[in-house]
C-alpha cells in the first residue's frame, strides 16, 4: 500500500511540473490586428492562431522573446523574434533576417 500511494504522489508531482513546463504564456499585448509602417502588410494574432498576409493562419506558441509558429502542427516551426513590443508597437525579426515595425 505504501509503495503504490509513493508512486502516485512521485507521478502526480511529475504531471504538474511537466505541464508548467509545457505551457508558454502569450503576452498580453501581443493578440490584435497589426499592420506593417512599411507597406500593406497586416498581422493577425488571437490567443491561438498567427496570421501574416495569409488567409491560412498558423497554430503558435511564445517562449521567452520568440514566437514559434506552424502550420497545422508540422515542422519545422518559423521563428519570429520580438525586438520590442507594448500596447501600440511590434517589432519582429522575421525568419527572413529582415526586420518589421507593426502598429495597431
Amino acid at each position: 500500500m505504501k509503495s503504490s500511494l509513493l508512486i502516485f504522489v512521485h507521478v502526480a508531482c511529475a504531471c504538474v511540473l511537466f505541464a508548467a513546463a509545457c505551457s508558454h504564456p502569450v503576452p498580453p499585448d501581443l493578440p490584435g490586428n497589426w499592420h506593417a509602417k512599411t507597406g500593406n502588410s497586416k498581422l493577425n494574432i488571437t490567443d491561438k492562431q498567427f496570421a501574416m498576409d495569409s488567409p491560412e493562419p498558423e497554430d503558435y506558441f511564445v517562449k521567452d522573446d520568440t514566437i514559434y509558429t506552424s502550420f497545422q502542427g508540422n515542422l519545422p516551426y518559423s521563428k519570429y523574434v520580438i525586438k520590442k513590443l507594448d500596447a501600440h508597437q511590434l517589432v519582429i525579426f522575421t525568419p527572413d533576417s529582415t526586420t518589421v515595425e507593426y502598429t495597431r
